[in-house]
């Protein structure tokens, strides 16, 4: 099923809105509460699907180019609106650019969440962004929020960040490859929450007591797992992702906390609370130490012998962070491959041979 038939779908048996949002941190589940069904749009990969990526500059980053020419051309036509967060300054201009220029005429929801340390203004500018989008999307769907419904949906999302991160704290005994475990994780992106929840929760028969024998554990972050060839190559090298720290994946799992307990009285406290609680981010802070002593904490969990760093062309927040997570594996000896990409439809021959040539350093290593 496209996503396309999936949204027209969920309109005729729920009667439920869809709205396509761009990456990365939104909460989600304020559109969860409203009924309204969420469909993200990375990008898509691959070569921009019309001629608009042309109006932006060619040193932006692929996904805001591709997103651009994507909704231009009608690609998500059958959303009702769309939602674009302030993740930088390339995809919040979209807002404006996408209606201005690239002939999307359907409504345009914006959500500046706050850059930096939990500081009381930032708790109060986040807590009035929350509550002026969930106001757009009352509007948008013509119904009251019911603070009970956003309790449920608060503990609905916990409950699927836990169950995702367990998935990826069991990944050396999971007996499934990368690419069907990201598949899973992914369809979140469009599925609506209790079913992504009910495919999450069978997944937990995959779970074996021991490990499933994948080969070398590798550390991945990066942006997006875009092309999914690269679990492929890494996969057939002789590799596998042991932990995660791509945005599109690791990093928006929050610990469910009080979250998982929420209730009409606390909802949007909790709310608020999941975005604070959530993995350091170069989209969300300006603190790359941090995100460092998250990842050397996942490298040394996870018994990874190596850091992939998959790094989007462009992407100015992911390369802010770049030179202070190369010196801090450097400084521990860790080996690291730096692979750049612009969304790709397939890896080239050159960076396969980069993955494969980087696997066997690391199972060379791991013999000696």
């Amino acid at each position: 099923m496209t996503r396309n038939e999936y949204i027209a779908r969920q309109r005729e048996a729920h009667g439920r809105r869809a709205v396509a949002v761009l990456p990365i941190h939104y909460p989600k589940e304020l559109l969860t509460a409203l009924d309204v069904l969420a469909v993200e749009l990375w990008g898509p990969p691959g070569a921009p699907r019309g001629d608009a990526a042309g109006r932006l500059q060619s040193y932006v980053c692929s996904l805001a180019r591709n997103a651009l020419a994507f909704l231009a051309s009608g690609g998500a036509d059958a959303v009702d609106g769309a939602l674009f967060p302030h993740t930088c300054d390339s995809i919040q201009g979209l807002a404006t650019l996408a209606t201005d220029l690239g002939g999307w005429g359907k409504p345009a929801f914006t959500f500046l969440h706050p850059k930096g340390p939990a500081r009381p203004s930032a708790r109060a500018f986040l807590d009035a962004e929350l509550r002026a989008l969930a106001g757009a999307l009352e509007r948008f769907t013509g119904r009251a929020l019911d603070p009970a419904r956003l309790a449920w949906a608060v503990r609905l999302h916990a409950e699927i960040d836990a169950e995702r991160a367990a998935l990826l704290e069991a990944r050396a005994r999971l007996a499934m490859t990368d690419r069907e475990l990201y598949a899973l994780l992914r369809r979140g992106e469009w599925l609506w929450p209790e079913e992504h929840l009910a495919e999450l929760r069978g997944a937990r028969a995959a779970i074996r007591a021991a490990p499933a024998g994948h080969g070398v554990p590798v550390l991945v972050s990066g942006y997006v797992p875009e092309p999914a060839e690269l679990l492929d190559v890494l996969n057939r090298a002789g590799a596998y992702v042991a932990a995660d720290d791509y945005a599109a994946v690791g990093r928006r799992l929050a610990p469910g906390g009080a979250a998982a307990r929420a209730t009409e009285a606390d909802a949007w406290e909790r709310l608020a609370e999941r975005y604070w609680a959530a993995p350091p981010c170069s989209t969300r802070s300006a603190d790359p130490a941090a995100r460092v002593r998250r990842l050397e904490a996942l490298l040394a969990r996870s018994g990874a012998r190596g850091v992939l760093l998959h790094v989007l062309k462009f992407c100015e927040p992911e390369l802010f962070d770049l030179p202070a997570l190369r010196r801090g594996f450097a400084s521990r000896g860790v080996p690291v491959l730096v692979l750049e990409g612009e969304l790709e439809p397939a890896l080239s021959a050159q960076a396969t041979t980069r993955v494969e040539a980087f696997v066997e350093l690391l199972a060379a290593g791991r013999a000696a």
